[in-house]
């Protein structure tokens, strides 16, 4: 018993050593803008860069509106395979696995051969439909992740019988889907919100082959050109990340919990 707790001890702080090591070096690194003297001058001149403003906010917005599509197409999605189309779960956790396995650039190429100007769709013909179609882009990528948390929330309440209460009080489907079902795993949405939104707020790929002013093609013109400044940039975008991370570890303390088994 000592020698598996020693080890896993071990084994513990290799791996503390492992990810903490570089995070302290860049940490260090970003803080040597000034010859001489740690400052935060390398945060200053990021923060204060209206190209950093804008395209924070524009990936921000993005992940808005990716998130609303995401909840849109899963939690009903999942509702109903769970209740009525149970033997259809294999198919449809297989179809929300292929953003892990086709990889974005194939992704964002088949758009751009789909949707090009000579294409019967000209969706990258204006801005906005370029918009539109990056937000789909992204809800496909984050689809893996939003759905196992939505169906991980399904798991933990009674649908059958909450949708049989509903429909004894008259409600139609939409009631139940909104009024019923979304509330009960609304932090399981909520974690899969916050995962969405890491996804966009670092993705490169989509954003850079549809040219849209994102976050993700800024930090790498941004390391391709300055030293300090991408430290920085990776240090704040670390700090975003691990806060939608911490934000679903304390979401998931209220999550409900429930005895009853799945349906």
């Amino acid at each position: 018993m000592k020698a598996g707790k020693f080890w896993a001890w071990v084994v513990f702080i290799l791996g503390a050593a492992y990810f903490f090591i570089p995070l302290i070096a860049t940490i260090e690194f970003s803080l040597r803008m000034r010859r001489g003297v740690y400052s935060f001058d390398a945060y200053k001149v990021v923060l204060g860069d209206s190209q950093f403003q804008t395209t924070f906010m524009y990936s921000v917005i993005v992940a808005v509106f990716t998130i609303l599509l995401g909840v849109l197409i899963v939690v009903p999605t999942a509702y109903w395979i769970r209740l009525r189309l149970p033997q259809l779960r294999p198919v449809v956790e297989f179809i929300t696995l292929l953003p892990l396995v086709i990889p974005a650039i194939v992704i964002v190429f088949g758009y751009i051969r789909m949707y090009g100007s000579n294409s019967p769709l000209p969706f990258l013909s204006n801005n906005t439909a370029t918009n539109a179609l990056l937000v789909i882009g992204y809800a496909a990528l984050a689809l893996p992740y939003m759905y196992r948390a939505v169906d991980t929330g399904l798991r933990t309440i009674d649908v059958r019988t909450l949708t049989e209460a509903a429909q004894i009080l008259g409600a139609g489907w939409g009631t139940i889907v909104t009024r019923v079902i979304l509330p009960n795993v609304l932090i399981a949405v909520l974690s899969g919100a916050f995962l969405t939104f890491a996804i966009v707020i670092g993705e490169f790929t989509m954003a850079s082959l549809l040219n849209r002013p994102a976050f993700g093609p800024y930090l790498q013109n941004l390391v391709a050109n300055r030293a300090y400044e991408p430290a920085a940039l990776s240090i704040i975008a670390f700090v975003i990340t691990w806060g939608c991370m911490s934000l679903i570890q304390v979401l998931s303390r209220f999550a409900p919990k429930s005895a009853n088994r799945p349906n």
